[in-house]
């Protein structure tokens, strides 16, 4: 091909310093068209929506099938489609002020339009304004936004075959679905070398998600008129203000069969029926497909999210086998059988678990919980929290390895935030109203004029809302807590001993177990209110900071909504883990919340059971209820918007038409997906002491969550413009300092909320008995209370046993001993072991996971090397090219046109930059 033969059009970058608006205006004009006018001539057929639009007649009609994703003339491809409704009222008016303004700067910028007449939509309402990007447009952006295109086929020999391969092969997926395209080698895009690049068709070069990306960025950047004394421009602000209703690019195909245009990929297709259906649980992502279809963001999330769970897989089965171990020792457990043995446990009086009304309770009573408490209270439970310490350091440090390897693979090895620091937020342009020379770079900047007055009242605003949301987040658990202590007193004064010996539901439900299954319950609802609250501040927060990029916006929104949520989900978990009975007194000083409620008891097995119960109603809740809003809202809203079109013909429900019924995936879709699964990397990290099973329930919600995410993203939402990431950006961090945290978190639950320590102490220094040294240790771990010495608050209003002494969870001395009611020297043993084992436990865990960090580099030496290569190669075939274009130019066998091309196109790189 012979790139020289193509029209040469000159790029016009205006930058105005007297306003706050930064626009890029690209003008293709053709030198022998009137310009100006023939633009104008040119919207007045597109957009004027009483005439009689060329090619709206029924014989078009016709032809324009639900798989056409072209013009009417079946060349031009479809990038972008803007939908807008005709109102006749004097808001109307001046919306339609601004689309023409806006449409004719769109063709000024070399962008081609053809507008549907509303007669012509389903709802006979509504107008669609399809979008083209010719050559011309899409070669001048691909090197202003620094795309690399294909140079030379790779032919560095691939790395050697797994020799396993062979039994994974029912797990793959056919070899045109994984690598759709060929491996090249590709460079930056370049206007002046561009018979450099392997340019076979021109349509076809750059992928559908590479042209509506370069549409979306023109769109988010044209400007459509002055208001107020300020220049507008944006396609956001226009859909803000209702201007147009949707903006979106097309899927290529229906998801459940492929396009009748053979010029059609039906990669929609391809990957519903690959990857998005749930009988396909089991078979590997096509990944690049994925980055194909939507884009590297998107590719690069669902590729964790399965790296995620692969390795969950591991985790979730020695958690099982921890479980299996706890239920295969159930009835060996010496603690369960001392408590529910009648002759000890069902001879131990303890006393009342509430003021007045709770009367005194025989420790069998409690028998099934602490009997269930040793399925997770045993000592696969400290091996697990070590096991899991490092696990999470395997999982973060081989996700580093397949990062660097899918950044070689999708060429963003050069790819860095930086490059996103010309992209400006749209939002952030407009508010430039000053020039400022950047210390790094020396060149003039556009910034936001910000007085020190307005920029520390807005921070002091926006952290104060944080404050008050995380205090309010604070005031919601202590209202729980309130009621945990309010309805404890109430199911203990229900639940007396006969009913509990007679019934073995009520035997299992204990008070505490009650209250805890209620509070969990109560809790998780706040959690869901809060956060719906919440998400809104937080972006109304973020967008009143004004950030620069669209990084800088999503990393500080992220901080923002983890902090809240971190605090949200797991303050609950935390106060059953850390608080719950430690600060609770004895029967002759109780400790009394407000001065009105009596502080919880741990049941005498522990609170462990009580954390695990928490820990299952949310994390259980949160991801049923996740499924439900991914999958079945979106699905009702679809099913709602398409339901007078099922009557309609084929021919007149077009493609446009289909996928403005569907849902609109957002710009911080992905956000929330990731905010998802890293609250669940929590849960499974930071509280899996309390419950192996937690690994198992992520990867089966995730195995779910794969396919719910890809079925949404293929068959309910519109087509996400794409955009490029080289990592998961942020979370990384996140994820890094919850696996540290999770060290801790685990050791003090080990420590504070198991009762191993106590137990291990216990059977090393105070048992009496040779021949089984666990006897004795309920009755070593309950002191003894003298029920004369109750407080009047305190005492039970009814005593028909005429119980004179009760026991109590603590290590105190008994009522007769000179040191009466104060702690006893296994107090303090107790204390010592247990600050002993946090200290061991930590310094082991943490001196692993580092090591293996160290052990494990995070780029693969293979990569390494083949990175080199590419660049080796490259640099090469650049460097003959120029040697190649300087002989020609010496030889005299230049045309003097191409020159001068070549040094307009060059004075546009020029302006691009300055202006950027």
């Amino acid at each position: 091909m012979n790139p020289f033969g193509h029209r040469e059009h000159e790029t016009l970058i205006e930058m105005s310093a007297t306003t706050d608006d930064f626009s890029i205006l690209t003008d293709f004009q053709n030198p022998d068209s009137p310009g100006e006018e023939a633009n104008g001539t040119l919207y007045e057929i597109n957009s004027n929506a009483d005439s009689e639009l060329p090619g709206n007649s029924e014989i078009d009609k016709h032809h324009q099938s639900k798989d056409s994703v072209f013009f009417r003339d079946g060349i031009r491809r479809i990038d972008f489609v803007l939908s807008y409704i005709d109102e006749p009222v004097k808001e109307g008016d001046k919306k339609a002020e601004r689309r023409k303004e806006f449409e004719i700067n769109l063709e000024k910028s070399g962008l081609e339009l053809e507008t549907e007449d509303k007669k012509e939509s389903e709802n006979g309402k509504t107008y669609f304004v399809k979008i083209h990007a010719p050559w011309e447009v899409l070669s001048t952006y691909a090197e202003v936004l620094n795309i690399k295109v294909p140079i030379k086929e790779n032919d560095i020999p691939p790395p050697m075959e797994n020799p396993l391969h062979f039994v994974l092969k029912p797990f793959r997926l056919p070899e045109n679905v994984m690598h759709p395209e060929p491996d090249y080698f590709t460079a930056p895009f370049s206007k002046q070398k561009q018979e450099l690049f392997l340019i076979e068709d021109e349509n076809s070069f750059f992928s559908p998600a590479t042209r509506n990306r370069i549409v979306y960025y023109i769109l988010s950047r044209c400007h459509y008129g002055t208001e107020e004394g300020k220049k507008k421009f944006g396609i956001k602000r226009l859909l803000n203000n209702a201007t147009y209703t949707a903006a979106y690019p097309l899927h290529d195909c229906q998801y459940w069969k492929k396009a009748r245009d053979e010029k059609c990929e039906s990669e929609r297709f391809t990957l519903y029926m690959q990857w998005a259906r749930f009988a396909q649980f089991y078979k590997e992502q096509p990944l690049d497909l994925i980055r194909k279809y939507y884009g590297e963001k998107i590719g690069i999330y669902f590729a964790w999210l399965g790296f995620y769970t692969e390795m969950l897989f591991l985790a979730a089965i020695v958690g099982l086998i921890c479980f299996l171990y706890g239920l295969i020792t159930m009835d060996d457990s010496n603690s369960s059988k001392q408590i529910c043995d009648p002759e000890i446990g069902g001879q131990i009086i303890m006393c009342p678990l509430c003021d007045k009304r709770c009367e005194f309770w025989r420790l069998n009573t409690t028998c099934e919980p602490s009997r269930y408490s040793h399925l997770f209270d045993n000592v696969a439970t400290l091996f697990f929290a070590i096991f899991m310490g490092i696990w999470v350091t395997l999982f973060l440090e081989f996700w580093k390895r397949r990062q660097a390897r899918l950044e070689y693979e999708w060429d963003l090895v050069d790819f860095e935030e930086e490059q996103q620091q010309l992209q400006l937020r749209p939002e952030y342009e407009a508010k430039c109203t000053k020039r400022k020379k950047n210390p790094v770079t020396q060149e003039i900047e556009l910034v936001v004029k910000r007085s020190k007055v307005n920029l520390l009242s807005k921070l002091f605003l926006c952290w104060m809302s944080i404050v008050f949301w995380i205090s309010l987040i604070i005031a919601s658990m202590i209202a729980v807590i309130v009621y945990r202590l309010a309805v404890y007193a109430a199911f203990a004064s229900i639940m007396e001993n006969n009913q509990l010996e007679d019934n073995p539901i009520s035997s299992l439900l204990t008070p505490q177990l009650a209250t805890s299954v209620t509070a969990s319950c109560l809790n998780f609802v706040i959690i869901m209110i809060l956060n719906f609250l919440y998400e809104r501040v937080a972006i109304w927060i973020t967008d009143m900071e004004i950030p620069r990029t669209h990084l800088e916006y999503e990393n500080r929104l992220t901080m923002k909504m983890f902090l809240f949520q971190f605090v949200n989900y797991y303050s609950s978990c935390f106060y059953v883990a850390f608080f719950k009975g430690k600060f609770a007194g004895f029967p002759a000083d109780y400790t009394y919340m407000f001065n009105k409620w009596r502080n919880e008891e741990c049941d005498p097995a522990g609170c462990l059971i009580e954390l695990t119960t928490q820990l299952t109603i949310v994390m259980a809740g949160k991801q049923i209820w996740g499924n439900i809003q991914e999958a079945i809202v979106p699905w009702i809203w679809n099913w709602w918007g398409r339901r007078k079109a099922r009557n309609n013909p084929e021919n007149l429900y077009s493609r446009w038409e289909q996928d403005y019924d569907m849902q609109t995936f957002g710009g911080l879709g992905l956000f929330y997906e990731y905010l998802e699964m890293v609250i669940q990397f929590g849960f499974i990290t930071l509280f899996v002491a309390s419950f192996p099973l937690a690994p198992l329930l992520a990867l089966l919600n995730n195995i779910l969550e794969i396919r719910v995410d890809s079925w949404k993203l293929t068959t309910q939402f519109r087509r996400p413009v794409a955009s490029k990431a080289h990592s998961i950006g942020v979370w990384q961090e996140i994820l890094n300092g919850m696996a540290i945290l999770s060290v801790v978190t685990n050791a003090f639950i080990v420590a504070f909320t198991s009762d191993m320590i106590p137990r291990l102490v216990y059977y090393y220094a105070y048992s009496e008995y040779e021949h089984s040294l666990m006897d004795g240790y309920i009755s070593s771990s309950l002191s003894i209370f003298n029920v004369s010495d109750f407080k009047e608050k305190s005492m039970p209003n009814e005593n028909p046993m005429n119980i004179t002494l009760c026991r109590y969870r603590d290590y105190r001395y008994p009522p007769d001993h000179e040191r009466k009611y104060m702690h006893t020297m296994q107090f303090w043993h107790v204390l010592a072991a247990k600050m002993a084992f946090i200290i061991i436990m930590e310094h082991v865990v943490f001196i692993v996971k580092f090591f293996v960090a160290w052990l494990i580099p995070d780029v693969p030496s293979e990569v390494k090397a083949r990175v080199k290569r590419e660049k080796y190669l490259t640099q090469k075939i650049l460097h003959e090219y120029e040697l190649y274009k300087l002989k020609e130019k010496l030889s005299g066998r230049q045309y003097c046109e191409d020159a001068e091309k070549q040094v307009i196109a060059t004075e546009g790189k020029v302006q691009l930059s300055e202006a950027m």
